[in-house]
């Protein structure tokens, strides 16, 4: 463990008290001037850490900020020694996950960042990610799948999420094919999946899987109010959630085979099907009733024109009915 967390580890287990820096240099056999530079670095990191010269260092303790160490206290034990690191801030933590990725970290590691500048959704979209409310994640995987099996680790990934969020609220959520989370008619979240491939046997090298929850956001900017949402758990911090998520990921994440049991739960999830939906290929509008997800992840859509349109990729928009009172 890197100096700097050691000693945000230390202060974490001692809230609300000072502890003299010759105190903590002890404590951890370094120098004070070592001490010294690794409380700097925790501050250049957003940490709130008091500095009183004739007493010490207080880290103001916030119960839900995020924590490696808090989060594999309740990982599993044989997930305990996966790589987390936690940022203050990052423009987006799939974008820092992909260079982590090209330095060859390990399986599993995991990127988390307090807030993002510039959180991202599919097809460049922005996911807003305000600091402290959200739970903005990214996993790095080498799965042994094939680029086209991609769809499946989405679609396996929002049935986990589903269950586990669950789990902590008893509040009944729903998937939008392909990679958005729902509560009731708002979006509380999304997936955003990144792989790079072999061109040649066409594996995938390494896998990126983004994730954004709203947990506890109160203000969303301009029109998200009217579409976004958050969960807003109960006695439950970011940090069991995370490890929660985790433990569900992980011992599937080698493989991401998609059974009989994932692809009904995805369907009886959708808040998609038995709805009229629109979508655009090939900058032409198509209008029709979405009937199935098959077991390759493709939506089916019977079209207004008669015909039958699998879609595989794209966005489509719910076309709701309304009511009108004579």
């Amino acid at each position: 463990m890197e100096l700097k967390y050691e000693v945000l580890t230390l202060l974490r287990e001692n809230p609300g008290e000072f502890l003299s820096g010759q105190e903590i240099a002890n404590r951890l056999s370094f120098s004070r001037t070592a001490i010294w530079k690794a409380i700097n670095r925790l501050k250049e990191e957003g940490y709130s850490i008091e500095s009183i010269g004739s007493k010490g260092y207080r880290l103001w303790q916030d119960e839900d900020a995020l924590s490696c160490e808090q989060i594999k206290r309740e990982l599993k034990e044989e997930y305990q020694g996966i790589p987390i690191e936690v940022y203050r801030q990052l423009d987006s933590t799939n974008t820092c996950a992909k260079l982590k990725a090209i330095e060859g970290a390990l399986h599993g590691s995991v990127i988390l960042a307090e807030e993002q500048t510039k959180g991202r959704g599919r097809f460049g979209r922005s996911f807003y990610s305000p600091k402290g409310t959200g739970l903005y994640m990214s996993l790095i995987l080498r799965p042994t799948i094939e680029l086209k099996q991609s769809v499946h680790v989405t679609m396996y990934i929002a049935v986990l999420i589903c269950r586990v969020l669950e789990r902590f609220t008893n509040q009944r959520l729903q998937i939008k094919w392909v990679n958005d989370i729902y509560l009731g008619d708002k979006k509380i979240g999304g997936i955003l999946t990144e792989a790079v491939t072999d061109v040649e046997s066409k594996q995938v090298q390494y896998m990126i899987l983004g994730i954004g929850l709203n947990i506890k956001t109160e203000d969303f900017p301009g029109e998200l109010d009217k579409i976004a949402t958050s969960l807003n758990p109960v006695g439950v911090t970011r940090n069991q959630l995370c490890a929660a998520l985790l433990n569900e990921i992980l011992p599937v994440s080698e493989y991401f085979t998609i059974d009989e049991e994932i692809l009904c739960e995805y369907k009886r999830r959708s808040n998609v099907l038995g709805q009229r939906v629109v979508f655009f290929k090939k900058q032409q509008r198509f209008e029709g009733m979405a009937e199935d997800i098959d077991e390759t992840g493709g939506l089916v859509v019977h079209l207004t024109t008669g015909e039958v349109e699998t879609l595989h990729s794209g966005e489509i928009s719910i076309q709701r009915q309304t009511t009108v009172d004579e």
